[in-house]
């Protein structure tokens, strides 16, 4: 039996300002229509599998459920790390919740934030890979180099495993190079990027888990020891969970093991680490250009422009990067784009959100965008999907305005419910216990006017909420 595991925390910051720590990348529609995350799940499609355990942060939770829903792959199947704890205590957790249920499968560990272009050849690395952990071995996929990347880690083939090269033994894992040893690397035939995804029995994996690391073990152990039903969490104890150390799969595990071998695999993969290596991934017009939304250029080549809303124009730009949100413009020379992460840890410094959070914000409920605020006052457009409801709630520094423009709201305000409909409105004291929800079939679309001393969304005191956040 296989059964995907799919890492899908981070926070994706040199893809700002349109990666951000409540809407990471693997949560974007970066390539093509569905997003990263649901790509790496129907990319498993033609082949064998169980439904996918995904691993996201307790933050991503919502965005997570709805994103596996949108694709029928939501089955009491993702696993909420309280805290972060790298690689190789999320994969324990997946092989103990797999081992807690009676099996033993092969757990195919894959990123949620990579692009595969050729699925096929992916297909063939992983029946290859399939073979070796059925015998015990620890497989890790090595990209065939394209080029001397200095961005990524590398492995260092050692044997043939057979006379058919289709495997070799690891012989050493390498850090990120400089450029001259990179070429070496690429010029040797020797060496693969390390592409972070892996296969093994997930008794294989705790075992030498216990033999290298057994304090990982042990906490991860008592972590999933207690395990708290929610909706469609995994919800593993914060306590023990947070006193595990912090290692990933490879210091942890795979540079000790006499076990590890290596697939080479050449399917058009990256990791999409930057605005440039998405640009070599996209599909290019006759300038060499990348151009999404309304994007109109002159004598330009070379560039990639998003433009999330309205127009954006390019006059003799050449490799240049323009990113365009609601709330936010970045411009960088492409060969500099590493270099976003300074900017994002410069808005933290300054103590502004716009390294956290979009204007536009997913809940589980729905959404809402926070179209104008100023000292005293907030709007904001709120969308309810049809048949959910907000949480019961209060708030002691602000009063809201609610005018429906679609759609049919339930609003309650202190246990008196009515029915508004659009063009219609309602006002909420500050002080009064209310919910809103939508009743109907179609998608309740309002305008929120919040007024007051306070319009922080921690101003919020919840009685009763239907996701578990009360």
């Amino acid at each position: 039996m296989l059964l995907p595991v799919i890492m899908a925390g981070g926070t994706g910051s040199r893809l700002w300002p349109l990666s951000r720590e409540l809407m990471p990348k693997q949560f974007l529609k970066l390539c093509g229509d569905t997003t990263m995350l649901q790509a790496t799940v129907q990319r498993l499609q033609g082949l064998e599998f169980e439904t996918p355990l995904v691993i996201c942060n307790e933050e991503h939770r919502f965005i997570a459920a709805e994103q596996l829903r949108q694709i029928d792959r939501l089955n009491h199947n993702i696993i909420l790390e309280p805290v972060g704890r790298n690689t190789a205590p999320a994969i324990a957790l997946a092989a103990l919740t797999a081992i807690r249920q009676g099996q033993d499968p092969l757990l195919l560990v894959l990123a949620a934030d990579h692009v595969i272009q050729d699925s096929e050849t992916f297909h063939q690395a992983i029946a290859k890979a399939t073979t070796l952990a059925q015998a015990d071995q620890l497989v890790t996929f090595g990209i065939v180099p394209t080029a001397a990347e200095t961005g990524y880690g590398y492995i260092r083939r050692g044997v043939a495993t057979s006379p058919t090269d289709q495997a070799f033994s690891v012989a050493e894992f390498v850090e990120k190079p400089g450029l001259t040893t990179a070429q070496q690397y690429l010029e040797s035939g020797e060496y693969y990027w390390n592409s972070g995804m892996f296969m093994f029995k997930a008794s294989v994996y705790l075992a030498e888990l216990k033999q290298f690391r057994p304090e990982i073990l042990a906490a991860c152990e008592a972590a999933i020891s207690n395990v708290e039903p929610d909706l469609d969490f995994i919800r593993v104890d914060k306590e023990a969970f947070s006193a595990c150390v912090a290692d990933s799969i490879d210091y942890a595990v795979m540079e000790k093991t006499t076990k590890a071998v290596v697939v080479p695999m050449a399917a058009g993969w990256s990791d999409v680490g930057s605005w440039s290596s998405l640009w070599e991934i996209s599909s290019k017009d006759q300038a060499h250009n990348v151009h999404l939304g309304q994007v109109f250029q002159h004598n330009s080549q070379h560039n990639y422009v998003y433009a999330e809303t309205g127009i954006v124009a390019t006059v003799g730009l050449q490799n240049t990067v323009v990113i365009q949100t609601k709330d936010a413009v970045l411009v960088a020379a492409k060969d500099k784009v590493q270099d976003v992460k300074n900017i994002v840890q410069q808005l933290k410094a300054a103590g502004r959100s716009e390294h956290y959070i979009h204007r536009e914000v997913y809940r589980p409920w729905g959404k809402y965008d926070s179209i104008d605020n100023g000292s005293r006052y907030q709007v904001k457009h709120i969308s309810v999907k049809p048949g959910e409801k907000l949480s019961i709630q209060m708030h002691h520094h602000r009063a809201e305005h609610w005018i429906v423009v679609h759609g049919t709201a339930r609003v309650t305000i202190n246990e008196h419910e009515q029915l508004l409909t659009e063009n219609q409105s309602v006002y909420i004291p500050i002080g009064a216990v209310h919910s809103l929800e939508n009743p109907g079939k179609i998608p309740l679309e309002l305008i929120e006017v919040q007024s007051g001393a306070y319009l922080g969304e921690d101003d919020i005191v919840r009685f009763s909420d239907r996701y578990g956040r009360s």
